[in-house]
């Protein structure tokens, strides 16, 4: 590492990190509520000295592209974008950076420690190291206010130390990541995209340049009601549900028994299929009608969307098939809400080199380039944006969408580090678009 790099380096306020991340976690931004916290990175970006794109996104124009995908109905998204660019306008490399303000709600606030839209910081005496114990927890510290806030740190450290620097830097604060990306999807869509990328997801510092799909799909399940006392004389949805489930379960395992790409090898399941609502019936005593059951299915890296959905369909039609109430009634498969195709990054490409490098450099992350059984906004920028990037953010995904989230505050400080790294060798007058 060069001593011009350290100097950056030493540059990290990691007081600044925390008091602007407390700030951040403040302001609930689920739900689509997001609204507030995009105005808080905004004027963070804006104290940095970037220059400010903020705008209303068009969600009814938005809604038209193959891409778009939402659950939950905004009535003011807004898009934030903050850039730094040279002085004199060479077209050198252009680097972006991007996390979501949007957090999963936080579920029974009566099993959290603190509250959690009250950052705190505490020791953990049962981690199994010294750096680790030492968090922050509330919701979002973790996925991924926490790892945005990280980046807006070394981006700090980078421009406060004044380094030379070449091309344009652009950071994206996105709404809606968790239900679809439509934030992200935005910005790309308005010209900010680059020709490398790192959404700070929370990977552990490894380089993720593959992601798996997720789509969200919905199945209805027929019956036929009767009085509960002569339940024989009904059909249950939720019986013919059972069977429909069962199937999925081989047929899950059959799909990830053909999985062969070794960037997902430390995942047991890295193309599940996941059924996480069940609703059916009416009546304590009386035969469900109806069961309507929600879920995410799994798509490889490699495979097609359109031809994942019909794998679907088809084998929850075969097993209709296979049962005779089913065979006349069959239950029905419907696609909603986030739909997130996946997408990779050539593994020699510049962005995961330089990711690389500063992870090596700083001793953090696993050092291969790995990929991940879920989805994220990356789709968007490597698939319609045409810019090559990685997953590479602090923190563990293990522990993200539960009660007491939390992250170390040494993963918050070397996530900082990376991104200022990454910025540095990126940018570097000696750099190639």
């Amino acid at each position: 590492m060069r001593p011009e790099e350290r100097a950056v380096l030493d540059r990290v306020d990691g007081d600044w990190l925390l008091e602007t991340l407390g700030g951040l976690v403040a302001v609930p931004s689920w739900q689509g509520r997001e609204r507030p916290a995009q105005e808080y990175v905004a004027e963070v970006l804006d104290g940095l000295g970037m220059k400010l794109d903020v705008w209303e996104i068009d969600e009814a124009e938005l809604s038209r592209h193959p891409e778009y995908a939402s659950e939950i109905v905004r009535e003011d998204p807004l898009g934030v974008v903050g850039c730094w660019e040279e002085e004199g306008g060479d077209l050198g490399p252009a680097l972006v950076l991007n996390g979501h303000v949007d957090v999963v709600p936080p579920g029974d606030e009566g099993r959290w420690t603190t509250p959690p839209f009250e950052m705190a910081l505490r020791e953990d005496p049962s981690r199994p190291s010294e750096r680790a114990r030492r968090r922050v927890y509330g919701r979002g510290v973790l996925d991924m206010k926490g790892p945005l806030v990280a980046g807006l740190a070394g981006v700090k450290a980078v421009l406060d130390s004044g380094p030379p620097l070449r091309g344009s830097l652009c950071f994206h604060s996105v709404v809606g990541e968790e239900d679809g990306g439509l934030g992200t999807l935005a910005a790309v869509l308005r010209g900010h995209v680059g020709d490398g990328a790192i959404v700070l997801e929370p990977t552990g510092l490894e380089v993720a340049a593959a992601q798996a799909g997720a789509l969200n799909f919905r199945l209805t399940v027929p019956g036929r009601a009767a009085h509960g006392a002569l339940r024989h004389e009904g059909v249950s949805a939720l019986e013919k549900f059972m069977l429909l489930y069962e199937d999925l379960v081989d047929f899950e395992a059959e799909r990830n028994a053909a999985a062969d790409d070794p960037r997902l090898a430390a995942y047991p399941v890295p193309y599940p299929i996941c059924i996480g609502t069940v609703q059916g019936g009416e009546w304590a005593s009386s035969v469900p009608e109806s069961v309507r059951a929600e879920g995410r299915f799994g798509v490889a890296v490699h495979e097609d969307v359109r031809a994942a959905r019909a794998a679907l369909e088809a084998r929850v039609a075969a097993r209709c098939g296979r049962d005779e109430y089913l065979r006349r009634n069959p239950a029905r498969v419907e696609w909603w809400g986030g739909q997130f195709a996946p997408c990779e990054t050539a593994a020699d490409a510049r962005i995961v080199s330089v990711a690389r490098s500063a992870a090596r450099d700083l001793g953090v992350g696993g050092g291969e380039v790995v990929g991940v059984p879920y989805g994220s906004d990356l789709r968007h920028l490597v698939n319609t944006g045409r810019t090559p990037g990685v997953l590479f953010g602090p923190g563990d995904i293990g522990e993200a969408h539960c009660g007491n989230e939390s992250i170390a505050v040494q993963d918050l400080i070397d996530g900082a580090r990376a991104v200022a790294l990454v910025v540095l060798r990126y940018l570097s007058p000696s750099s190639s678009p």
